[in-house]
């Protein structure tokens, strides 16, 4: 977005839309989200949206629409074969990535599983810069392992380096001179890094491990959910490419990559997702998992008219005024929390601001879930629903040991052209009294634990009255009714 002047202000961040529909918030007084928050079993995943203030869970799927996205729900091909609105969204990707070959999914990790099931064999290994739960899962549940080769620095919550993303080069030629080329699956490279931050990695970064990957023939494949993302941190990062159009980025990235696959959950707007493939051959070896999976070619488990709303989001999603405004949120968030004194994650990458949780409540022991924790705090203190990432988010080890995160944070994601400032300057004030607070934030342990993705619908409990005396101490501070 262009950088709008203030006469007797600092400047701030802009919204360049206006707002045509609204939904009405519902914030409970404290003593009840501590009772909601009980039948949740502590998990804010459980939780019923009508009882939230702010859902910073996650931007997939509840990003706004535009005007122009819900007028082209209109026209949608309602068709189980042979869609005309397949083929509209099959041309549009065509025209932005230059890739003819186009799988469609019900959403990102259906995309992860036919990718998996295509290529991961027993005792294989997947190299990444880093992992996103599904796309491990997917990995691990076929009997293979990842790899993550994240450069260290990626993992130094506190920096000033603009592209925490970048794989390690070194580690990547390693790992397959001791693999061996034919025991790797793929490469799959993260733009950006959803469970490090949201942070991007460079073009540059890119095209080196690709070509690296090429020299060995192993199959490259880009996640591109958080794509739009990464394109503003590459135009507004990287030297090279700041005289480049988005669209001019986006085709010198897809060149790279054998396959593409986003969530338009994410990338799009809408709800739905895909897998752009470059080689016909490749492309015809994959078709039938999703007739088997998703559903008919032309439609691959998503609605119709998502499928339309998302051709007009995949064209906002190459708009620089469009794709600015979640990054910027995020950094004015990230600086003013920072600013505090509060343990960020910086910079400030995509998706949402990140807070550095094993800082934050460094009395409670990793083994008692201290993202978890945080997370529960922040609904408690406030009605707002941010996301655990850290080591509930992992599986535990073979000998039933907890699998400790390289980070532990708690993920408060923007969803587009959703919040407003006035409501981003809560959650920071809101977090702000959390962190002076703190203290009395305990951990919590697991009372129904699923063996997989345990954190979507595990259930805890305190493992002391923490949160009522939380609680107590709130209601002290700002009245029975917040």
């Amino acid at each position: 977005m262009p950088e709008i002047k203030f006469y007797k202000h600092d400047p701030l961040p802009m919204e360049m839309h206006k707002v045509k529909i609204v939904q009405k918030l519902n914030l409970l007084p404290a003593k009840e989200r501590l009772e909601k928050m009980k039948e949740a079993g502590f998990n804010t995943f459980l939780l019923h949206n009508g009882d939230i203030f702010m859902d910073m869970l996650t931007d997939s799927g509840v990003n706004a629409m535009s005007d122009n996205m819900q007028s082209a729900m209109l026209r949608a091909d309602d068709a189980y074969a042979g869609s005309e609105t397949f083929y509209r969204m099959r041309d549009k990707l065509e025209e932005i990535f230059g890739i003819k070959y186009v799988l469609p999914t019900h959403q990102g990790r259906a995309c992860e599983h036919i990718i998996a099931q295509r290529f991961v064999k027993e005792n294989n290994c997947v190299i990444m810069n880093y992992h996103f739960t599904t796309s491990k899962a997917h990995v691990t549940r076929l009997g293979a392992r990842v790899e993550e080769l994240v450069k260290d620095e990626g993992l130094i919550e506190k920096s000033n380096l603009p592209f925490k993303g970048n794989i390690d080069l070194d580690k990547v030629r390693a790992c397959i001179e001791k693999e061996g080329a034919d025991n790797i699956s793929y490469l799959r490279l993260e733009a950006g890094t959803n469970l490090i931050g949201g942070q991007p990695i460079s073009y540059e970064n890119m095209k080196e491990a690709t070509d690296l990957a090429k020299e060995y023939g192993i199959v490259t494949v880009l996640d591109a959910s958080l794509l739009q993302d990464n394109l503003y941190f590459i135009k507004t990062r990287e030297e090279s490419m700041k005289d480049k159009s988005i669209r001019e980025i986006t085709r010198m990235i897809a060149d790279l990559f054998d396959i593409i696959y986003f969530s338009a959950r994410k990338f799009g707007f809408a709800r739905g997702g895909a897998i752009l493939v470059r080689d016909e051959e490749m492309f015809h070896s994959m078709e039938d998992y999703i007739t088997m999976f998703e559903g008919f070619l032309t439609y691959g488990g998503m609605s119709v008219k998502e499928m339309e709303a998302m051709i007009i989001g995949f064209d906002e999603s190459m708009d620089m005024d469009i794709i600015s405004q979640g990054p910027q949120f995020i950094k004015h968030c990230v600086d003013v929390l920072d600013n505090y004194g509060i343990p960020m994650v910086t910079p400030g990458g995509g998706l949402g601001a990140h807070i550095n949780a094993r800082q934050f409540v460094d009395h409670i022991k990793s083994e008692e879930y201290p993202a978890g924790s945080l997370v529960t705090a922040l609904y408690l203190c406030g009605g707002i629903r941010g996301m655990e990432r850290g080591t509930l988010s992992e599986e535990r080890n073979a000998d039933g040991s907890e699998r400790i995160a390289s980070v532990e944070m708690v993920r408060l994601a923007f969803p587009r052209r959703v919040f407003t400032l006035s409501q981003t300057e809560y959650v920071i004030d809101r977090v702000k009294w959390l962190y002076d607070h703190r203290h009395l934030i305990g951990g919590l342990r697991f009372v129904h634990e699923p063996k997989t993705l345990r954190f979507f619908t595990g259930r805890l409990e305190p493992v002391s009255d923490w949160p009522e005396k939380l609680v107590e101490a709130y209601i002290a501070e700002f009245g029975e009714d917040q």
